[in-house]
């Protein structure tokens, strides 16, 4: 679906849809446990993928089975070793640049404790027994890795540990897992500030009533609109949310002040886009650094912000593992922006747009289905403009 957004103002309240981060987990818990309610979701593609993957591994069978994880990257790390414990192993398929995404972390563990796995076709096989002891990996790739670990390593009949061989990034995250397992009854202890974790062996998911928060990932599209100019109020967040992107709300007023910034995005890499987009409407220079993970997202996210802003009229310069943005009074649109399959490149333009000068045109704008199906529908209501093309 191509579109195009006529330059304009958006106006009135808005509340973001459920953490997409904190239902991947709550709906694995709630696999685990065999029971309890997870409310206030929203279907989006990557949810539908946990859903589906779940319901795969809850049905009986002997085969291991099937998982098609679509572009979920949670789906897709969170499940390997739940799958391993559950079934022994499964069959996992994705679309896009899911396959694409790094597996070495635990390739490497599964080199060292004799597990099975084969990459072929598009599909990644997973076979063997997870036993108890210490697992050891690092902890700069991604912390999904972590978290698959998390939920595995207590159903089995001894103790383990997980060993971080490099810093943890994306801590955040960590602690969004650690308090879906203690809200269904899973005992971790982290140790010397996430540098290992101790995790006792026999325990089971105790089946818990859940309600999911908003997402401040998805809220920090609209705070961007509204350091933008536009007339928005973000409502419905929990102030006091463990999620790592609540930090927008102090990064917003940060970025108010007319000052150059360096900001390390390493624990915050969805942040990135609106970020991007704030600083380049903005007296000062920003800099987003250690941000190599991005290149590795739903599309090279470096790149694609880059290139987005600047077909816009902004001033991004791309480096190996950095964005610097010079800001600018607004930008010019006219152009086509080529959303590269990437959701959030595609709010992220939506956004600029209200701050262009002539209409801006969004190539495969629909991507948004993957994490944010209403946003189109909320942009109208807001007051946006737009024709499909």
């Amino acid at each position: 679906m191509n579109l195009r957004v006529t330059p304009g103002p958006l106006e009135g309240a808005v509340t973001p849809p459920p953490s997409k981060s904190m239902a991947h987990r709550a709906i694995l818990a709630q696999l685990l446990a065999g029971g309890g309610t997870v409310s206030n979701l929203a279907m989006s593609q990557d949810i539908e993928a946990t859903q589906r993957c779940t319901a795969a591994l809850s049905a009986e069978g002997t085969d291991l089975p099937l998982l098609d994880c679509g572009e979920s990257g949670s789906t897709l790390r969170f499940l390997i070793p739940v799958a391993l414990v559950l079934r022994g192993g499964g069959r996992f398929t994705g679309r896009g640049r899911l396959m694409e995404r790094p597996q070495k972390p635990y390739f490497d563990l599964f080199d060292e404790k004799g597990i099975f796995y084969e990459q072929k076709d598009g599909v990644l096989t997973v076979k063997g027994e997870l036993a108890p002891g210490e697992y050891r990996l690092p902890g700069n790739v991604s912390s999904q890795f972590v978290t698959g670990l998390l939920y595995a390593l207590p159903l089995l009949d001894g103790d383990s540990g997980i060993v971080l061989t490099s810093p943890l990034e994306s801590k955040r995250y960590v602690d969004m897992t650690l308090e879906t397992l203690n809200q269904f009854g899973v005992t971790v202890e982290n140790q010397h500030c996430y540098k290992r974790f101790r995790i006792p062996g026999g325990q089971r998911f105790q089946a818990r009533d859940i309600t999911i928060e908003a997402d401040w990932s998805q809220a920090a599209f609209w705070m961007a609109a509204k350091f933008l100019g536009n007339d928005l109020v973000t409502e419905g967040l929990n102030h006091d949310s463990v999620q790592g992107d609540r930090s927008i709300d102090k990064l917003f007023v940060l970025l108010g002040r007319p000052q150059d910034y360096s900001l390390n995005v390493s624990g915050i890499p969805d942040l990135v886009p609106p970020l991007a987009l704030m600083a380049a409407v903005r007296s000062g220079t920003v800099q987003l650094t250690n941000a190599a993970r991005l290149r590795m997202k739903e599309s090279d996210r470096l790149s694609s912000v880059t290139q987005a802003l600047n077909a816009l009229g902004a001033d991004v310069e791309e480096g190996p593992d950095f964005l610097n943005i010079t800001g600018r009074d607004g930008l010019e649109g006219g152009a086509a922006v080529d959303c590269r399959n990437d959701h959030r490149i595609a709010m992220m333009a939506a956004i600029a747009a209200t701050r262009c000068e002539k209409p801006v045109t969004l190539i495969g704008a629909e991507c948004v289905n993957k994490s944010y199906p209403a946003f189109w529908d909320e942009y109208r209501r807001l007051g946006g403009e737009f024709d499909v093309l």
